[in-house]
Order: C-alpha cells, then structure tokens, then sequence
C-alpha cells in the first residue's frame, strides 16, 4: 500500500506531458538561437518560426492568433516575434513581454493572451498580467493594442 501511495504522490510532482514538450520546444529554440549569425537572419527566422507556429494551431485558435500577431506588429513594431516554450511571443531587447498560449497546448478551456514581468503594466498594487480568450471582437483587438503599445514602453 505505501508504495502505490508513493508513486501517486510522485506523479502529482512530475511534469505533465505537455509541460514536458513545451520545456523541449523551448530548449530547441533556445539551441536554434545559438546556431544563427546575424540579427537579420535570425529576425527572420524567429518571425518564420511564429508564422509557422500558428498555422498548426486548431482554427479558432489559429484565427486569433493570427488577428493578435497583426495587433502586436502594427501596435510595438519595436517588440520582435520569436518562439517561447513553442509559443508565439513578442520581445524587447531579448526578454519576452507578452505571448499568445492556445488552448490546445496545455489542453485549457480557453487560450490566452499574457504579459511577462517585462510589460511595462504596472497600475497601482494589483493589475492583470493575463486574458483568457475565447474569441476576439474587434474592441478586444483595440485593448489588447493599447495593452501591447503601453506594455512595449
């Protein structure tokens, strides 16, 4: 009986399988960084890699990832695209503010749109640092530029 209720309890520190994934995709992108040579080739990529990126996504997830992706470029040109633990993310001076999670990969009920601690956000003691969406309208479009222009610096 102890040694069920042992491995139970280890299972319940381990990772999950799409946590797991997510670490590797992180550690390829972080290997496929080291290998390019200059700026603009690897600006390139890690936009290509972005590009690539949200065509898997299922379609909902997809439509707006792709209508988040436009957004960011025409609201912080300066935040460059480029993967994050397989995720489509945007960054300043190397560090990521924000990223765009599909439901699909952690197996959520909704993707979501976050900000890192890099995000310029900070209002008062509290603000939100994350949305869960599950479609978005054309006024969510306009707060997530604002969010993403202030956030940007």
């Amino acid at each position: 009986m102890a040694a069920s209720t042992r491995k139970t309890t280890r299972k319940t520190e381990t990772f999950t399988d799409e946590e797991r994934a997510a670490m590797k995709e992180r550690a390829q992108e972080v290997k496929a960084s080291a290998r390019r040579s200059s700026r603009a080739d690897k600006a390139a990529e890690d936009e290509a890699a972005v590009v690539a990126k949200i065509a898997e996504m299922e379609d909902g997830d997809r439509a707006m990832a792709e209508r988040i992706h436009a957004v960011v470029k025409a609201s912080a040109p300066g935040l460059a695209p480029k993967l994050w633990y397989g995720m489509p993310a945007y960054a300043k001076d190397g560090k990521v503010v924000c990223f765009f999670q599909s439901a699909q990969k952690f197996n959520a009920r909704y993707a979501t749109f976050g900000f890192n601690d890099k995000a310029d956000l900070d209002e008062g003691t509290m603000w939100p640092t994350a949305f869960a969406l599950t479609k978005l309208t054309a006024a969510d479009e306009a707060r997530i530029g604002e969010l993403v222009k202030r956030a940007a610096g």
